[in-house]
């Protein structure tokens, strides 16, 4: 394994949301938490989004009730954190080889621009390519949809995974308003999808590859990775 000791972490650049008639961006408690996990281990972090520059906060993590997880006060308590977010660097200016790992933070904007991004995929599969760990939770996990292994198989092909279930986004009422559902998303590229119970935490880890559920499973996805790297 590297002893490099600097995670990746990715966050989206798109914020509009017409079909539920309000905003989105990336959920804060998955990347503020992420973050607190790593550095209580010793790992430094950098900030990537598909646009660069400042990463819009999904409003929703921020107030009401989906916000009580504490992400926000966690995010207010690091001004390296707040100042990576407003100042994300670009695809094309990180070398995956600076990095032990890659996490990709969820928030439904990432559905809109995680997939598709070839930059974000090939910089992926570089880093999973040469040893390091690849991370993401809830819809987060949309930026492993298109990375492929050097012999043109995508990475979730039969791997044990979970991400954000089709069940959670019914439960939320949401269902209608995505433009695809993660769940069969991820099953479409050959993932064996594992669900724990909704909006509990669910980890799953097949080598270096690490998976987490929903916003609550941040801690776990985190601590899973630094596992893997110590």
């Amino acid at each position: 394994m590297t002893s490099r000791r600097k995670i990746l972490i990715v966050v989206t650049s798109h914020d509009e949301w017409s079909e539920a008639d309000r905003k989105t961006g990336y959920w804060i408690g998955e990347v503020s938490h992420f973050a607190e996990v790593a550095q209580e281990a010793g790992f430094e972090f950098d900030v990537v989004s598909p646009k660069g520059g400042p990463a819009p906060m999904d409003p929703k993590s921020v107030k009401g009730m989906q916000s009580f997880d504490g992400g926000y006060k966690a995010y207010l308590r690091d001004p390296e954190l707040q100042q990576k977010l407003a100042h994300t660097l670009r695809p094309d200016e990180v070398d995956p080889d600076d990095y032990a790992a890659i996490y990709f933070a969820g928030g439904h904007g990432t559905m809109w621009d995680f997939p598709g991004n070839e930059a974000l995929a090939e910089l992926t599969g570089r880093l999973y390519g040469g040893g390091g760990v690849v991370g993401a939770v809830c819809h987060g996990v949309t930026g492993l949809l298109d990375v492929q292994l050097p012999d043109g198989k995508y990475l979730l092909d039969g791997h044990q995974v979970t991400g954000f279930a089709n069940i959670e986004e019914r439960l939320m009422r949401l269902s209608s308003k995505v433009p695809y559902l993660t769940e069969t998303r991820m099953k479409e590229r050959g993932a064996n999808y594992r669900r724990g119970v909704p909006f509990r935490s669910h980890a799953v880890v097949d080598g270096r590859l690490v998976t987490g559920q929903n916003p609550g499973s941040t801690r776990a996805v985190a601590r899973e990775i630094v596992t893997l790297l110590q």
